[in-house]
């Protein structure tokens, strides 16, 4: 993953992407020449550190947006493997998709229900100090330069939280507003699959939308709401554009979750399992193994008991000049710690467990033998053949 873990909050990992450090600088940026043009009277540092300190509490908003999908997510039975900040915002990574129309729609309307709250109260805090002589005053910034840091602060926080609910419910799969319409669709038509191909097409349409008002902001128009300028323009191309992908990739992860759905992992192992003996070195295992086939995997063995699964990722972690000397079963991935499957499982769900744990294969194990490896190439493959996913 690119970027750091931050802790966790309810059994779920927090995670920051790295392009999360660039746009909360933008932020950061443009709210300190904002609050510099409304309050005059502050100095560069009272400007920065008020700006620094708006900017961490909207992005603690946006977090507390994606727990709140993640929370009802994990009441309702669905896995959350984690939460990640990164440049658009906020995504809950949900590992499957939920079981009912009823509990999508669930899922979904909390996030923008939370924005809302959160805006409302957060303009309640920070209007509580206008007075009726200030509500006189009809320049909107005019009256917040009459204001004190913390209310200048929970007044702007109250109006982004509030845009960014009313964003997400813009009808883009998959944003809430597009999932809302999945789960519309969905309980009209019993089929999750048309359900979401139809909000997937629904979400590219909002997204090309988007491109083109942003190439029109690049050219001098006016948009409603949005403005003009380079800037803004390029800022809108680009969630249109990432928003146009994750229509497409939401679509795929649904029609490979359909192909694998009743296909048993035996159907599609790979049965000529690669074995090695636990006290060969890692260079002969380079040598002798690695570069004379395409597997990245290896069983290992001592006296035909399984000791544990060693693939090309722990061989990297061991220093050339140390592979000649190092063993095997000192860098190998414990039986006892491996990621397993049986080989009447279900393809989807060993498929999900794959990317959830970031691996590239998975033993399958029927009672203490090992029987084949499901391998990411393989489910590939096999989708391939089954479906065009073009």
């Amino acid at each position: 993953m690119r970027g750091f873990r931050l802790g966790r909050i309810f059994g779920i990992n927090i995670h920051i992407d790295w392009s999360w450090l660039l746009i909360f600088g933008l932020v950061s940026w443009s709210l300190a020449s904002t609050f510099g043009q409304i309050h005059t009277e502050w100095t560069a540092l009272a400007q920065w550190g008020m700006a620094l300190s708006a900017a961490l509490l909207f992005f603690l908003s946006v977090l507390a947006h994606e727990l709140a999908h993640s929370l009802v997510a994990q009441a309702r039975g669905v896995p959350v493997r984690n939460i990640t900040l990164f440049m658009f915002g906020g995504v809950s990574n949900i590992q499957r998709e939920p079981t009912s129309p009823l509990g999508e729609l669930l899922i979904t309307i909390v996030g923008p229900l939370t924005s809302f709250v959160l805006g409302a109260v957060f303009l309640v805090l920070g209007t509580g100090s206008i007075t009726l002589a200030n509500m006189n005053v009809m320049n909107a910034n005019a009256i917040l330069s009459q204001l004190g840091p913390v209310s200048t602060i929970l007044i702007w926080l109250g109006s982004i939280n509030i845009l960014v609910g009313l964003f997400n419910l813009i009808p883009g799969f998959p944003l809430d507003g597009g999932r809302i319409v999945r789960s519309i669709l969905w309980g009209i038509t019993d089929d999750l699959h048309k359900a979401t191909r139809w909000a997937s097409w629904m979400g590219q349409a909002v997204a090309w939308i988007l491109i083109f008002a942003g190439m029109s902001m690049l050219f001098g128009v006016q948009i409603p709401l949005l403005g003009a300028g380079f800037i803004n323009g390029i800022w809108l191309i680009f969630i249109g554009w990432f928003l146009q992908s994750a229509a497409v990739q939401s679509y795929r992860k649904v029609v490979v979750q359909d192909i694998l759905e009743d296909v048993p992992v035996k159907q599609i192992m790979y049965t000529d399992v690669p074995v090695v003996h636990a006290n060969l070195s890692v260079q002969t295992l380079i040598d002798n193994y690695i570069m004379q086939s395409d597997n990245r995997a290896f069983i290992v063995l001592d006296d035909e008991r399984m000791l544990g699964l060693v693939t090309i990722e722990d061989i990297r972690k061991v220093a050339p000049e140390s592979r000649s000397e190092m063993l095997i079963r000192n860098v190998m991935t414990p039986s006892q710690k491996m990621v397993v499957v049986a080989p009447e499982e279900e393809a989807s769900e060993a498929f999900e467990r794959l990317q959830a744990k970031d691996i590239r294969q998975l033993p399958v194990v029927n009672g203490n033998k090992i029987v084949g490896l499901l391998r990411r190439k393989d489910i590939i493959r096999w989708l391939q053949f089954q479906s065009n996913l073009g």
